[in-house]
Protein backbone atom coordinates (compact mmCIF):
# COMPACT_ATOMS: atom_id res chain seq x y z
CA UNK A 1 0.00 0.00 0.00
CA UNK A 2 1.06 3.56 -0.93
CA UNK A 3 1.70 6.33 1.73
CA UNK A 4 0.62 9.25 0.20
CA UNK A 5 0.96 12.83 1.58
CA UNK A 6 -1.04 16.39 0.09
CA UNK A 7 0.88 19.27 2.20
CA UNK A 8 -0.80 22.18 1.66
CA UNK A 9 -2.84 24.41 4.45
CA UNK A 10 -6.05 23.87 2.79
CA UNK A 11 -5.85 26.26 -0.40
CA UNK A 12 -7.84 25.82 -3.11
CA UNK A 13 -5.06 23.75 -5.01
CA UNK A 14 -4.33 21.83 -2.12
CA UNK A 15 -8.03 20.34 -2.38
CA UNK A 16 -7.50 19.86 -6.07
CA UNK A 17 -4.39 18.46 -5.87
CA UNK A 18 -6.22 15.70 -3.46
CA UNK A 19 -8.81 15.04 -5.72
CA UNK A 20 -6.73 14.70 -8.48
CA UNK A 21 -4.63 12.61 -6.94
CA UNK A 22 -7.50 10.55 -5.22
CA UNK A 23 -9.21 9.95 -9.04
CA UNK A 24 -5.96 9.09 -10.51
CA UNK A 25 -5.01 6.34 -7.76
CA UNK A 26 -8.61 5.21 -7.68
CA UNK A 27 -8.94 5.00 -11.60
CA UNK A 28 -5.70 2.83 -12.16
CA UNK A 29 -6.95 0.37 -9.04
CA UNK A 30 -3.54 1.24 -6.80
CA UNK A 31 -4.04 0.53 -2.99
CA UNK A 32 -3.18 3.92 -1.19
CA UNK A 33 -3.68 5.78 2.47
CA UNK A 34 -3.88 9.43 1.69
CA UNK A 35 -2.85 12.19 4.90
CA UNK A 36 -3.32 15.69 4.83
CA UNK A 37 -0.30 17.43 6.16
CA UNK A 38 -1.62 21.10 6.93
CA UNK A 39 1.48 22.14 9.66
CA UNK A 40 3.71 24.59 8.38
CA UNK A 41 6.12 22.94 10.19
CA UNK A 42 5.76 19.45 9.31
CA UNK A 43 5.72 20.53 5.90
CA UNK A 44 8.97 22.41 5.98
CA UNK A 45 10.49 19.45 7.62
CA UNK A 46 9.97 18.12 3.56
CA UNK A 47 12.32 20.91 2.44
CA UNK A 48 8.77 22.11 0.71
CA UNK A 49 8.75 25.80 -0.14
CA UNK A 50 5.59 25.45 -2.64
CA UNK A 51 2.63 24.36 -1.55
CA UNK A 52 0.60 22.34 -2.73
CA UNK A 53 3.35 19.24 -2.57
CA UNK A 54 2.91 15.59 -3.36
CA UNK A 55 4.59 12.77 -1.47
CA UNK A 56 4.78 9.25 -2.31
CA UNK A 57 6.12 6.90 0.30
CA UNK A 58 8.52 9.91 1.98
CA UNK A 59 8.94 10.75 -1.02
CA UNK A 60 8.75 14.13 -2.74
CA UNK A 61 7.88 14.01 -6.52
CA UNK A 62 5.70 16.90 -7.12
CA UNK A 63 5.56 20.75 -5.63
CA UNK A 64 3.83 24.26 -6.48
CA UNK A 65 1.82 22.46 -9.36
CA UNK A 66 -1.12 20.22 -10.10
CA UNK A 67 0.80 17.57 -12.35
CA UNK A 68 -1.27 15.68 -14.65
CA UNK A 69 -3.43 12.03 -13.14
CA UNK A 70 -0.79 10.20 -15.70
CA UNK A 71 2.04 11.50 -14.05
CA UNK A 72 0.48 10.23 -10.73
CA UNK A 73 0.02 7.10 -11.88
CA UNK A 74 3.21 6.92 -12.82
CA UNK A 75 5.33 8.28 -9.89
CA UNK A 76 3.50 5.90 -7.57
CA UNK A 77 4.16 2.70 -9.55
CA UNK A 78 7.72 3.81 -9.36
CA UNK A 79 7.37 4.39 -6.21
CA UNK A 80 5.65 1.05 -5.37
CA UNK A 81 8.25 -1.22 -7.60
CA UNK A 82 11.07 0.65 -5.60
Amino acid sequence: MLTIKVLGGGCANCKRLEAETRAALDGAGLPYELIKVTEMTDIMAYGVMQTPALVINETVVSSGRIPKREQIVEWARNTQAG
